[in-house]
């Protein structure tokens, strides 16, 4: 099969399940749904391994154009295929993780309403990931994160019945939005100062214009850097969609959709496409160091950030959540700091434990009777115990214990921070080993909230707790391998001696010395995850005193970390509040006072009084009519003699 077939397959195959899932066969019935949707992805990946092979090992990279899309003026945009390194391995994490997804949800969803909706949304969630991470331009790719936008709205609302669900999916909606204006200003402004939005022809003459003159451009009265500016607006868009701080208030309420949906989008769709684009654009970036800077320090002040607040929470999906939000500022300032592939690294090797953790999360939520709250759990572990382990696998993997993936990305990125050699490096080293005890730290504090200790579920609870069923635990299991093996197999690939081989032209390679580390950086993401779990086990094990003592002494670090630095109320105060205020104005003065007034009534009545006038001279008499026309005519000639009088 030739590589243009591969890549159609590997791509559409997902489109071709949603289709048969959702659109107008759901008569065959939710076990059609579900085998037709698990088998187009399982064809998927199979196609996708393949492809990644062909490109990566034997083939290199290519463009494969499928058809005309745009040609207006100057503009044009085909729609087709770029596939390279970095756009096969997304391939292949995408198509995993969904396959796995899909089959986990057969045994998840098994008793819900609406099983064909449900697997029809996976597939064409996933459908609308690969079309972005394929896309030859910015234009398909726009296409493709609007899809994913879209995909999200309906599977973080699913259970639409809830009113907390549908707030949730306007939520994430809405916030996505105002990145993506970021987003679809950055690619106007590369298309206004290339004349292409096509991804290798925009890309080179923007480095070449860089080893030249740089070019300005005017903004309200103002010049800018051209090329850090079009840097910072698509990493606005980049924010958005990877839940960066100050755009993150989203992620944790898209907790509200079913498990399976809180996997598929932390760990290998929507989220990570932020990510993507910044590596995809990597050669922009090594001219825009301004722009770079700030990837930096956003990243790494959002994965301090949410690791705080991970402390704290004690709904077992949101401290996950928070943990997807501060990975992913790692994967950013990896990329500010040029270390692409340590980005990209870590975005593979955290797509495989934190579908894992996710995944044996509901197993859990499954077995506690749809229980969320981890102070409502204890003492489990002997009850569900391949969830147990399956889970601790994840979490050490999350931590970065020597041997699992997490060890092999998360100290490359901090590495490659502390190689830098600059302020702004040394900023996000220093977080990065912050973030690591804390990572520790809350991992152990999640399980052992959840499995240890004293039961504090009900006893009516505790009586039905069960393993999850082979359908569930089958890909916990795949996911377990990647979270134990991933990170070893890839290192010398993605960020070895194999690099350059490896990525080719696929992004920019970093630029950093390659001297010797000192012991102490080496080992410091270790003793800081070691810590991390020590901490963990003196605060929850046992009597499980000192988190008392610290939500009592302690009050207001405590509120401030549990109300996620009350960014959400800030938020309220500035946005939601004016646009309610508004909202209201526009309903009293506008709604009731305009339109009820003037509106549908008041144009009846209107319409009412009009039409009964008008009957008085319907009178069905000829004379009056033909009285009528005269008048008329006299009055049209008056005005005629009038104009030519004058």
């Amino acid at each position: 099969m030739s590589v243009t077939h591969l890549s159609a397959v590997a791509v559409f195959a997902p489109f071709i399940g949603f289709i048969l899932s959702s659109l107008g066969i759901r008569y065959r019935g939710d076990r059609f749904s579900q085998w037709v949707t698990c088998l187009f992805m399982l064809t998927a990946t199979v196609a996708g391994g393949v492809l990644f092979y062909h490109i990566v090992f034997m083939q290199g990279a290519t463009v494969i154009k499928l058809l005309d899309w745009m040609n207006v003026g100057g503009f044009q945009a085909h729609w087709g295929f770029k596939l390279d390194t970095l756009s096969t391995t997304m391939i292949m994490v995408v198509n995993i993780v969904s396959l796995l997804v899909h089959v986990y949800s057969v045994g998840y969803m098994s008793q819900d309403k609406s099983i064909p909706r449900f697997m029809g949304y996976l597939s064409f969630f996933t459908f609308t990931m690969l079309m972005l991470v394929t896309s030859p331009n910015l234009v398909q790719m726009f296409f493709g994160w609007e899809g994913v936008g879209v995909a999200s709205y309906l599977l973080i609302g699913f259970w639409y019945e809830r009113q907390s669900a549908g707030a949730a999916a306007m939520k994430a909606f809405i916030v996505n939005r105002v990145g993506d204006v970021g987003l679809a200003l950055g690619i106007a402004s590369l298309f206004l100062l290339t004349g292409t939005v096509e991804f290798d022809g925009a890309l080179s003459q923007i480095t070449t214009m860089a080893a030249g003159q740089r070019p300005e451009l005017s903004f309200w009265g103002h010049s800018f850097d051209a090329i850090n500016l079009i840097g910072i607006l698509l990493f606005i868009g980049a924010m958005g969609k990877s839940a960066q701080l100050g755009l993150h208030t989203w992620l944790p309420d898209a907790m509200e959709g079913p498990t399976p949906v809180s996997a598929l989008i932390h760990a290998a769709t929507m989220v990570t496409a932020g990510v993507f684009l910044v590596c995809r654009m990597s050669p922009l970036y090594e001219v825009a160091p301004f722009a770079r800077e700030m990837i930096v320090i956003v990243g790494a002040s959002t994965a301090f950030f949410a690791a705080t607040v991970a402390l704290t929470q004690t709904d077992i999906k949101r401290v996950i959540a928070y943990s997807t939000c501060s990975q992913l500022g790692y994967m950013f300032f990896a990329a500010g700091c040029s270390a692409y592939g340590a980005a990209m690294f870590h975005l593979v090797t955290h797509a495989f434990f934190k579908a894992l953790l996710f995944l044996g999360a509901g197993s859990v939520i499954h077995a506690m009777s749809d229980e969320q709250n981890m102070n409502r759990m204890g003492g489990i572990y002997k009850l569900i115990p391949t969830t147990y382990a399956l889970m601790w696998i994840g979490s050490l993997a999350l931590a970065g214990i020597p041997l699992f993936a997490g060890y092999y990305s998360k100290d490359a990125i901090i590495e490659s921070a502390y190689l830098t050699g600059t302020s702004i490096g040394d900023y996000a080293f220093a977080i990065g080993l912050i973030v690591a005890f804390l990572t520790a730290f809350y991992s152990w504090r999640l399980l052992l909230l959840s499995f240890h200790g004293k039961q504090h579920a009900d006893d009516t609870v505790m009586a039905h707790v069960h393993e999850s069923p082979v359908v569930m635990l089958l890909p916990l299991f795949v996911l377990s391998l990647g979270a134990i093996f991933s990170g070893y197999l890839a290192n010398d690939w993605f960020v070895g001696h194999k690099m350059a081989e490896f990525w080719g032209s696929a992004i920019a390679l970093p630029r950093q010395p390659h001297h010797e580390l000192p012991t102490w950086v080496i080992y410091s993401p270790l003793a800081a995850a070691v810590s991390g779990i020590v901490f963990a086990y003196l605060f929850y094990g046992g009597a499980r005193r000192l988190p008392q003592w610290i939500a009592t002494k302690m009050s207001i670090l405590y509120n401030f970390s549990y109300r996620k630095w009350f960014i959400d109320e800030l938020y309220d105060i500035l946005f939601v509040n004016r646009a309610f205020g508004l909202g209201q104005i526009l309903w009293q003065k506008g709604d009731i006072g305009l339109i009820d007034r003037y509106g549908p009534d008041g144009v009846t009545r209107l319409s009412l009084m009009v039409s009964r006038f008008m009957s008085y001279f319907q009178t069905g008499y000829v004379y009056h009519y033909a009285f009528a026309m005269i008048v008329g005519v006299l009055l049209l000639l008056t005005w005629y003699l009038r104009g030519e009088i004058g």
